[in-house]
This record gives structure tokens, sequence and C-alpha cells, in this order.
């Protein structure tokens, strides 16, 4: 678990406690991964593949057809399952990929969990997946208008680098801190309403 039931439960009362500054209603999603990237690893895997005969052709063995293409149908599994290990996973599968698919379940996760539908458009997501160290927050058109996009890149940028590090909890707990500053600048509370939970969401 990224993170145990005490800091869930403190990141669910700074929350509240952010609220209480704003009409901003903020939501936290985490993500283990954005994606299983299998078919990124089996199209490596039968590419690799596809060189056994030429490697053949330069070692001192002989084998049938029909050996040839066990052997070959034996490397493409080999190496799948190989590449399903997380660290040489993600050396495979391109960067701007990890990125465009967390960047849409991050927009999934906005819409499922209702951002969209709060009174005024003040919803603010706060998105994480661990696995491609990838953090976005999606600002509402209700706190778009106040705050633009390039504002949240610094708190982004500061998440990043506890995720980097393993230290998720403290990346929320600061996170939701500037947000909350933020947004108690550009849209302080005018009235008390919780419309949307406060608990971490874990997909």
């Amino acid at each position: 678990m990224l993170l145990d039931n005490t800091a869930q439960d403190a990141l669910a009362r700074a929350i509240s406690e952010q609220e209480t500054r704003t009409d901003a209603e903020l939501v936290t999603v985490l993500a283990r991964q954005a994606d299983d990237y299998r078919y990124v690893t089996v199209m490596w895997a039968a590419l690799l593949s596809l060189l056994v005969p030429a490697v053949l052709l330069f070692l001192p063995v002989w084998l049938t057809p029909f050996e040839a293409l066990l052997l070959q149908w034996g490397v493409l599994l080999g190496l799948a399952v190989l590449f399903r290990v997380k660290p040489i996973q993600f050396r495979l599968v391109p960067r701007r990929l990890q990125q465009a698919r967390a960047a849409g379940l991050a927009r999934q996760a906005f819409l499922q969990q209702g951002l969209h539908r709060t009174k005024g458009a003040t919803g603010v997501l706060i998105f994480v997946s661990e696995a491609e160290h990838y953090v976005e927050i999606l600002a509402d058109q209700g706190i778009a208008q106040h705050v633009p996009d390039s504002e949240w890149q610094s708190m982004v940028d500061a998440f990043i680098a506890d995720l980097k590090r393993g230290d998720v909890a403290k990346g929320f707990q600061e996170c939701v801190a500037a947000c909350g500053d933020k947004l108690a600048a550009h849209v302080p509370a005018t009235e008390q309403k919780n419309e949307l939970p406060n608990h971490l969401v874990i997909l």
C-alpha cells in the first residue's frame, strides 16, 4: 500500500481543513499505474524474437526448421515474461506514451469523481500515477478563470520530486497545503459546503 490508513486519514483531514478556506472542492486520486503496457512489452519481445534466425546463422549449431521455430517461440515467451518486470518494462515504454496514458486517466478520474458537477465549477483534482511518476492538477472552469494552469506547475514539480523519493504521503500533504493557500487567495470561502468526498481515491 502506497499510503497506509493513518496517512490517508491525515490527508482527508488536511483536505477538510483547506476547504474551510476556499469555495474550491479538492479531490485527491492515486493510481498505482496508468496502464499495464502489455502491448508494448509484447511488441519488443516479438521484434527481438525475429532476430533468432539471424543469430542462429552465426552459431555452430544446426536446427531443423521446426526446432528453430520452437526456439523462436521460446524466446518470444521468455522475453515477454522478462519485460513484465517493472524496472525493465518502464525502460521499454516511451516516456511520451507514459505521460499520455497518465494524462488520459487523470481526465477520466476527473469525470468519474464528479468534479465537473460542483456548484460554481470549483472542482480541483490532484492526480498522481505512481509508476509513471506523473502528477497533474486539473481545475474546473470556475477555478481556472482565477488560477491559470501555469501557477500549479511549481506544486506539481515539488510533488514529482517527492514521488521519485517514494514519499507519496509528504507529496500529497504539501501539495494540498500549497493548493489551499493558492485557492484561499484567489477563490476564498463564501459559504461552508462539502460536495465531494475528502478521502483519497485509490485506483
